[in-house]
């Protein structure tokens, strides 16, 4: 076995004595239990999850699709970006959920903003769909779609071939669609990027780099 357990360990003892757990010598990717858990990935805000280590070629057509739980009005949920400019993001802004493209003539913006500052930041699920599609971006939050005009119809590809970093990403990784350098705090589930007929839905315990991101569960609504 070379992989830690997903699971909650209390009440240990070693020749009937209790370990001091309170402060431990080390810790790495140890979080408290929960009284209530859900399905998801916590993200405690103070780093991300990086995926596909390869590069992910973002090209002409991406869907994305996620379903996200915060009380912060602010953070990362995912960037995918080239050394130059070409690039994608998507990130929460003052309550707002905003989805950045540049295919490399210009940064374009799809935006949705509530009613209320904090009706996306309740504590409650809702589910986001980002799609970009050549020149094209629209962005739909819990069946509430919004698009945007983009005055550069000729360029149509972004061009990268780097990680998807998710809820943040690393201070000296420069991410050419992304305004905001504040972690995700809350938790995430079922990411699926889409091209063409394929999908496919990202594990984060497969993170090749996980910082203060606990990928099998996430703490039930208070």
């Amino acid at each position: 076995v070379t992989h830690s357990i997903p699971a909650c360990i209390s009440n240990m003892t070693i020749n009937s004595k209790q370990p001091d757990s309170e402060s431990p010598v080390s810790i790495f990717a140890v979080n408290k239990c929960y009284v209530t858990v859900q399905d998801g990935t916590f993200f405690d805000g103070s780093g991300f999850a990086a995926l596909v280590r390869e590069g992910y070629k973002v090209r002409s057509d991406v869907n994305i699709t996620l379903e996200f739980r915060t009380t912060a009005v602010h953070g990362v949920l995912l960037g995918v970006s080239s050394a130059k400019v070409d690039a994608i993001g998507l990130e929460i802004v003052h309550g707002k959920v905003l989805f950045h493209v540049n295919n490399g003539a210009g940064r374009i913006t799809a935006m949705y903003e509530p009613k209320a500052t904090n009706n996306l930041c309740d504590g409650k699920w809702h589910k986001l769909q980002a799609n970009k599609t050549k020149h094209r971006i629209s962005l739909i939050i819990d069946g509430n779609l919004v698009q945007t005009d983009n005055p550069y119809i000729q360029s149509t590809s972004a061009d990268t071939n780097n990680p998807i970093y998710v809820g943040g990403y690393p201070a000296d990784m420069k991410q050419n669609c992304l305004t905001s350098k504040s972690s995700f705090r809350g938790c995430l589930r079922n990411l699926i990027l889409t091209k063409g007929q394929h999908a496919e839905l990202f594990d984060f315990s497969r993170a090749f780099d996980l910082r203060g991101v606990f990928p099998h569960s996430c703490p039930g609504a208070e």
